[in-house]
């Protein structure tokens, strides 16, 4: 078992490039995440990687390895998961991430309730803005607003979710209410702008009098957290393109209003997406459900108070 937990820490510190973090993700400390290395690469008789002061590189006998041992410790979780799946008590970590405001209202006010439920299961819950690389980042279950574009994953549909653009009554009444999309531009507006590295050049789809339309919009202000834009936007610093239950309560209020209505944006799926694989885990299934029941029951409620 100690050199299977020795292969489990060199595995994380490939696929996720430093001691540290391996060791973050495991819940051990950078000391004994290297000192598991050491005895692997002294049990194998080679070096598996080259180190840094700041990142580790996997040598070319540690990316042979690497190989072989990913396999041999998705086996190993698959025999688990087959074990419990005999077992009316289901047991160990799941790896969860969701978009940030989403998942601290959807997805992390509900784990307590499913800790207490089924309390031998523990949750990792990792909140981005980004979509994660699931393989790379050894996530078991996420939680998305948008398009799948990875095919080897399976998704679950919880909710086909209508959205918005939306600005405060300050902001449109100092830079004008848009009437056609292409004003956006055209009328100088400011929009607010969901970003992070790697993104690419920004436009917005709306539905306009002939169709969808592109819209190639632009701001003074950009943020890769969700929440900070909707922020913004209520400070009437913008126009933001939001799900309509984030921002229903605020339309409720009368705080935003809604900009270009015979003009949205065309609907996002909320989905659960996991690797095949990982379905026949009992106590993934568990929490999807649980999740995906907790979801529908929250936003449903969210637009009926409407």
């Amino acid at each position: 078992m100690i050199y299977l937990d020795n292969v489990a820490v060199f595995v994380r510190v490939v696929e996720l490039g430093t001691l540290s973090a391996a060791g973050r993700d495991l819940r051990i400390s950078p000391a004994v995440a290297s000192h598991r290395i050491k005895e692997l690469e002294k049990h194998l008789g080679v070096r598996l990687f080259n180190r840094t002061t700041r990142q580790v590189s996997p040598t070319e006998h540690g990316r042979a390895f690497y190989e072989g041992a990913k396999k041999v410790l998705d086996a190993v979780a698959e025999a688990e998961a087959n074990v419990a799946s005999l077992s009316d008590r289901p047991r160990g970590v799941i790896r969860v991430t969701a978009p940030l405001g989403f998942g601290r209202r959807f997805i992390a006010s509900g784990i307590p309730e499913f800790h207490d439920r089924f309390p031998e299961i523990e949750v990792r819950l990792r909140l981005s803005d980004h979509n994660v690389d699931m393989m790379k980042e050894g996530i078991d279950l996420a939680f998305r607003l948008g398009l799948m574009e990875d095919s080897s994953l399976r998704m679950r549909g919880i909710l086909e979710c209508e959205r918005v653009l939306v600005a405060s009554a300050e902001y449109l009444a100092r830079k004008g209410v848009p009437e056609v999309p292409a004003a956006l531009v055209t009328g100088g507006h400011e929009c607010l702008l969901l970003r992070f590295p790697g993104s690419r050049e920004f436009f917005w789809t709306l539905h306009g009098p002939d169709g969808p339309e592109k819209v190639d919009v632009s701001g003074p202000f950009d943020s890769d957290d969700g929440d900070v834009l909707t922020d913004w936007a209520l400070a009437g610093r913008g126009i933001v393109m939001k799900p309509r239950f984030e921002v229903e309560p605020y339309l409720r209020s009368g705080r935003l209003q809604v900009v270009l209505p015979q003009a949205p944006p065309p609907a996002v799926q909320l989905a659960a997406v996991y690797p095949h694989r990982k379905f026949q885990d009992p106590k993934l299934r568990l929490f999807l459900e649980f999740m995906v029941a907790r979801c529908q029951r929250m936003v449903r409620d969210a637009l009926a108070a409407a």
